[in-house]
């Protein structure tokens, strides 16, 4: 306990806050447990599972189901950056900027990068959509509420950038490589290679979690870490599966690539 209070702010007196730390670590980390067990979210390679033959489901195609999964926690960000007062408080600004770069990023990424493959799930597309916006406006808020407490004895703030930075860097960069599995108009999948990808099949993940980690030590609250565990948790299993599929269809997959970490998982 004495490390994590030289680590973090102590929780706020805000019984909200204190219910969403547990309710979105344990929420997201039941995500991870369920893509493991083969309950996936339904998009990308997994948007034909889990679906009785006889049900009638809404599809949206990829690209516009990726732009309502992300935009509503865009829109959050920025409103945050023109609505709160950030003089003063550098934490909060740089949280706010943070959250705004990362999902900017996933809406550029959506619009020009990103090559896909089918359609998404209305039913995938609501949930994933209302995780990200209810976290980012609670992870924005319960920064808020830290103002005016005593900073942590470790201030992780710069630390946080840097690793913010790398996370946003390498993901970008995998998503590029993925972007160029596909000719256009190519639908099929192909076993992704180049940096990374020569060691785990979703580097992109692994990235995207060194992302969550800059925007928590940046942060520093409580609820910053419970909603990055939970994020960590749920891309293990997401990545488990994938890999999963991977050697389910193609059976030449090289077995020594692993999940997510390289040599590890």
């Amino acid at each position: 306990m004495s490390i994590l209070s030289n680590l973090l702010f102590p929780p706020p007196p805000s019984l909200f806050i204190t219910t969403m730390s547990v309710i979105t670590f344990v929420g997201i980390s039941n995500g991870g447990l369920s893509e493991v067990r083969g309950k996936h979210i339904r998009y990308s390679k997994f948007v034909n599972t889990n679906s009785p033959n006889n049900r009638e489901e809404m599809k949206l195609p990829s690209r516009i189901g990726m732009l309502v999964a992300y935009t509503p926690a865009l829109i959050a960000s920025l409103a945050s950056l023109s609505i709160l007062d950030n003089i003063g408080e550098p934490r909060c600004l740089l949280l706010n900027s943070a959250l705004c770069v990362h999902f900017f990023k996933r809406v550029v990424e959506v619009l020009f990068v990103h090559q896909y493959s089918g359609h998404m799930i209305l039913e995938s597309v609501i949930p994933i959509s209302l995780s990200y916006f209810i976290s980012t406006s609670t992870m924005i808020h319960a920064q808020h509420l830290s103002q005016g407490m005593e900073e942590p004895s470790v201030d992780l703030k710069i630390a946080g950038i840097i690793v913010f930075l790398i996370g946003i860097t390498g993901n970008l960069y995998h998503h590029h490589l993925l972007s160029k599995l596909r000719k256009k108009d190519d639908r099929g999948y192909k076993i992704p290679k180049g940096a990374l990808f020569e060691l785990v099949i979703c580097p992109h993940y692994l990235f995207e979690i060194i992302g969550f980690m800059g925007i928590a030590f940046i942060s520093q609250t409580v609820y910053a870490f419970s909603f990055t565990l939970g994020s960590m948790f749920y891309l293990m299993g997401r990545s488990y599966a994938t890999r999963k599929w991977y050697l389910s269809k193609f059976k030449n997959f090289p077995t020594n690539v692993r999940a997510l970490i390289p040599y590890i998982f």
